[in-house]
């Protein structure tokens, strides 16, 4: 079996905008291992926003090829692309992206429905990752009655419902207050810990330094890639 759950050859992804030709990606190949935890660093207009939409599956590369967990991404529709996304990726963004009339269950259940599970199946997984995540006490509770920390941790809950090949973080703490920021971050390496394959993107130089991997990027090419050897483990005051 291959050991690696993502595998890019040579990706490329280029824009054009008006008579302006935009080389977001130029040439990017990465290996990444299950359970590794990974950042993606780079300023702005460095390709790792590109990079993420290419791995989430959210946006195809212009030539080269993508490898996700045995399956060539890089040629998909559509249609087998979303089928992709919601197998094999969770997603927790910056901004929640949570529905703010539904509970916390309500929220973290929504994958299952597009999975086809029963009514039940989907309130007794959803209760596990909500558990898993230290939330199972405000299951019922709306979005609105929750801090942004416990937002973050419903948004995890989801993005782990499905159990994905890989958890996908996109500035995962860019709303968050410091200390608030470090609990997820926390909850991150818990979860890696327990296995989970998590890229996140960030261009926060204290955010990526939990990562035990990280990728920068420059100009759309891969500037270092390197194992991070001062992880920030229980670097926070107070572990």
């Amino acid at each position: 079996m291959n050991p690696n759950v993502i595998e890019t050859t040579d990706i490329a992804k280029t824009y054009v905008m008006g008579t302006e030709v935009i080389n977001a990606l130029r040439s990017v190949t990465i290996k990444i291992p299950r359970g590794e935890y990974v950042a993606f660093m780079g300023p702005s207009g460095s390709g790792k926003s590109t990079l993420m939409n290419i791995v989430g599956c959210l946006d195809t590369p212009s030539k080269g090829q993508y490898i996700l967990n045995g399956q060539d991404v890089s040629r998909m529709s559509d249609n087998q692309l979303a089928e992709v996304r919601n197998k094999e990726i969770g997603f927790v963004f910056q901004s929640f992206n949570l529905l703010p009339r539904a509970s916390a269950l309500d929220n973290v259940a929504l994958p299952l429905i597009y999975a086809g599970l029963s009514k039940r199946e989907r309130t007794e997984r959803a209760m596990e990752s909500l558990r898993s995540v230290g939330l199972a006490d405000r299951a019922s509770h709306r979005p609105n009655e929750l801090s942004g920390g416990q937002r973050q941790r419903v948004a995890i809950a989801r993005a782990l419902v499905n159990n994905p090949s890989v958890l996908l973080a996109d500035e995962p703490t860019g709303a968050l207050d410091s200390k608030t920021s470090h609990e997820i971050m926390d909850l991150f390496e818990a979860l890696y810990a327990k296995g989970n394959t998590i890229i996140m993107v960030t261009h926060e130089e204290d955010i990526a330094r939990y990562a035990h991997r990280i990728v920068r990027l420059r100009d759309g090419l891969v500037e270092t890639d390197e194992i991070n050897h001062d992880v920030m483990k229980h670097a926070v005051a107070g572990h």
